[in-house]
């Protein structure tokens, strides 16, 4: 009877481990909103929490949303500064549906009107795409969400091909592309892991844990799942 019992925790226990990491992954949160992004001393909308979640101890005036994040997107050509700015700008946005809205409005409008430009800038293109699929992940599919309809990673395509090369932007790509296209997937986390060898900034950020010390770092997120898309394939 010992035996038989030992055989089954023996043959099962693995089983439940992966079950309970697959399901630990899927509830630990969307990864453009439940991890902040180290951007060091660089300027960001202002932040109180040290999580995700709003605590209700920030007093920033949303009133304030729009024009401030465009204004700190504009002075940076750092793309994981603007991956953290459209973060925190997103977790305001949605306490405030007007503000979220005229955020979304206006940095679409800001890419219609660089792509039409003799020479289109890839970080306000970035920024579209970028914002869309972070609305996407915290305000959902429903109506209320004014980025219904809009392909953020078309956009974000359109930067990298100005960009020429840019892992910080291939890391939002892959991060985005976490759930798929495979393929594409793979390619976005092998290029911004190798990219992370010459830039500091972007391997701190994939060391980093996306949920706390126990869980993944960045750099296993991305490539884990590119390693399970592949097991399905």
């Amino acid at each position: 009877m010992l035996s038989k019992s030992l055989r089954f925790f023996r043959f099962t226990l693995p089983a439940f481990t992966a079950l309970f990491l697959m399901v630990s992954a899927a509830v630990a949160g969307p990864p453009l909103i439940c991890h902040a992004f180290d951007i060091g001393n660089a300027k960001s909308l202002p932040w109180i929490s040290h999580d995700w979640n709003l605590s209700g101890g920030e007093n920033y005036d949303t009133h304030h949303l729009a024009g401030d994040t465009l204004a700190l997107l504009s002075s940076s050509d750092v793309a994981l500064v603007h991956m953290e700015t459209i973060r925190r700008a997103t977790l305001y946005a949605r306490r405030d549906p007007v503000a979220a809205k005229q955020l979304l409005l206006q940095i679409l409008a800001r890419a219609q009107s660089s792509e039409a430009s003799a020479h289109p800038d890839a970080f306000a293109l970035f920024d579209a795409g970028y914002v869309a699929e972070a609305y996407k992940q915290w305000l959902g599919e429903k109506g209320e969400n004014p980025a219904n309809g809009q392909d953020g990673l078309d956009w974000i395509k359109k930067a990298l091909q100005l960009r020429g090369n840019d892992s910080q932007m291939e890391f939002a790509a892959a991060l985005i592309t976490l759930h798929g296209p495979a393929a594409e997937h793979q390619n976005y986390a092998r290029l911004a892991n190798e990219g992370a060898k010459a830039d500091p900034l972007l391997a701190l950020n994939l060391a980093l844990h996306f949920m706390g010390a126990q869980s993944q770092t960045m750099a296993e997120l991305i490539l884990r799942s590119d390693e399970t898309k592949v097991a399905r394939q």
